[in-house]
């Protein structure tokens, strides 16, 4: 049993965040990143986080669309939360700038 969050340090009130260690909001983030993983390979979530990192994801219309950066830095894309303009975007298939517009959205 724990008595504080092991994320953010809080107090935990209830029985079952005591049990599982994380408070409603740490444990909701955590359940919502774990959906994201069944998404995205882990390759595209460790670039996602590097664009991110690098500051390579520029809010265009905040909330709406973002100004992604292509891996080799040539290309700029337009990245909404459920499309991209990368060569990977318009097949339709997830791309790292997917996940990374979904990591600063959730």
């Amino acid at each position: 049993m724990h008595t504080h969050c092991l994320t953010c340090g809080r107090s935990l009130r209830t029985e079952t965040s005591r049990a599982r260690g994380y408070g409603t909001h740490c444990y909701r983030t955590i359940r919502r990143a774990a959906r994201l993983l069944d998404t995205y390979k882990t390759a595209q979530i460790d670039a996602a986080l590097e664009l991110i990192e690098d500051g390579g994801i520029i809010p265009v219309r905040p909330g709406r669309v973002w100004a992604t950066v292509s891996t080799d830095g040539q290309s700029i894309h337009r990245t909404a939360p459920n499309a991209c303009t990368c060569p990977a975007g318009l097949r339709g298939t997830p791309c790292y700038h997917l996940a990374a517009v979904a990591l600063l959205t959730r």
